[in-house]
């Protein structure tokens, strides 16, 4: 039976895919390089350290890499201040709670981005846990950080719940099931092709799923 709930927050809680990804264009313009924006918004999701060899090339990570994302932090720091919470989402987590299921928040973001994202829908107020870049020692979508997610609220059956397909993947590598919403921008088609067992438009229809006891047995 699921005793944990683990939670991504870019484009699972809070609306930010498409402000990471104009971020991306913009830090890759900065350095006259043109990636298409569909092949940067596919790879949102992904640790920063994995994207940019990603969309451009192993030869750009090795000359770019930690400019780019010096120069993708600072695009998405101006932006930062119109991603909002989605409909839903405090109702998701509360339902999370009184299910009795431990609730940890797995962002891969950094630290500050994180805590400005737990303030939109007081997070830190209800979450048992949470996570940011730093606790990882490889991004997703290797299992490192769901791993970590678990350890800290000593669960054992965890639920990996997020928006893209390296969520999912993560959640396989990490040998449990995930749920995938696709507010991230991908499709259902997409998320089961990368492992999701059930997916659905957001955080409001999976706070109803919970309540109904829904994600209690979930398995892959």
């Amino acid at each position: 039976m699921t005793d944990t709930v683990i939670l991504d927050v870019d484009g699972t809680l809070v609306d930010s895919n498409y402000h990471h990804t104009i971020a991306w264009m913009r830090a890759f313009a900065a350095h006259d390089l043109t990636p298409p924006g569909w092949r940067i918004h596919r790879a949102i999701g992904m640790g920063g350290d994995k994207l940019v060899a990603h969309v451009a090339d192993d030869d750009v990570e090795a000359r770019l890499g930690e400019a780019l994302r010096e120069e993708w932090t600072r695009e998405f720091d101006r932006l930062i201040g119109e991603v909002r919470p989605f409909e839903g989402t405090r109702a998701l987590l509360e339902s999370v709670k009184e299910r009795g299921h431990h609730l940890v928040l797995a962002s891969s973001g950094q630290q500050q981005h994180v805590e400005t994202f737990l303030d939109l829908f007081d997070g830190r107020s209800i979450a048992d846990a949470w996570t940011s870049a730093d606790d990882a020692d490889e991004s997703k979508p290797a299992a490192d950080l769901l791993q970590v997610a678990l350890s800290r609220v000593g669960g054992s059956a965890g639920v990996m719940v997020g928006d893209s397909i390296w969520d999912a993947r993560a959640a396989e590598a990490a040998g449990m099931p995930c749920v995938g919403l696709r507010t991230g921008g991908f499709s259902e088609a997409e998320l089961r092709d990368a492992g999701a067992v059930m997916v659905v438009d957001g955080p409001g229809a999976l706070g109803r799923e919970v309540a109904t006891g829904r994600l209690d047995g979930l398995s892959r």
